[in-house]
């Protein structure tokens, strides 16, 4: 373990059946039809990979990069699309792959945004802190609920740094205070 690392929170065994376990809903829920898997940059890289390769359905990928973040560590609510999707949503059957859901108002904006260009949203994460949540989000594939914790690795950073962690570590907070 490197010496940023408070502890493991999820070893990579951990997140393997945690990931195959939400490949293996996905696929009954969507067994004979076709979905696009939408990938949030930069965090969900990582699980949604693991994800696309467990699933035995037709997937079709695509990619966003959003922010409801003006500048801070506080969310504005209004969603700042940095990479749109290039594909036509509408009338497809999108699950979105996010690593992990904090407060909620990104994904909120963002599943609000697909709807109205017609698509069939669902959302997909692998990790949930329902303790930070301000906005309500329905989210029909939760791999775990963890505590309020700064976690990184398995694609998630703190300055771009620890994505390829294979498992999911507690970052110290002395890295990330002021």
């Amino acid at each position: 373990m490197i010496k940023e690392i408070k502890s493991i929170l999820v070893s990579a065994e951990e997140i393997d059946k945690t990931v195959e376990k939400l490949a293996q809903r996905i696929n009954a829920d969507y067994a004979g039809k076709s979905i696009v898997l939408l990938i949030i940059l930069k965090g969900s890289v990582v699980f949604a990979s693991d994800l696309m390769r467990k699933l035995d359905i037709d997937v079709t990928l695509e990619f966003m990069q959003v922010s409801s973040y003006g500048g801070g560590s506080v969310s504005t609510g209004q969603i700042k699309i940095t990479k749109d999707a290039q594909t036509d949503l509408n009338g497809r059957n999108v699950i979105i792959a996010e690593d992990i859901i904090d407060s909620g108002n990104t994904l909120k904006a963002l599943t609000e945004l697909l709807k109205k260009r017609g698509a069939n949203v669902e959302v997909c994460t692998l990790l949930s802190k329902p303790s930070r949540r301000e906005a309500q989000v329905d989210v029909k594939y939760i791999g775990m609920e963890i505590p309020d914790e700064f976690v990184v690795g398995y694609g998630m950073d703190y300055d771009e740094k620890f994505r390829s962690l294979p498992y999911i570590g507690i970052l110290k907070e002395e890295v990330y205070a002021d």
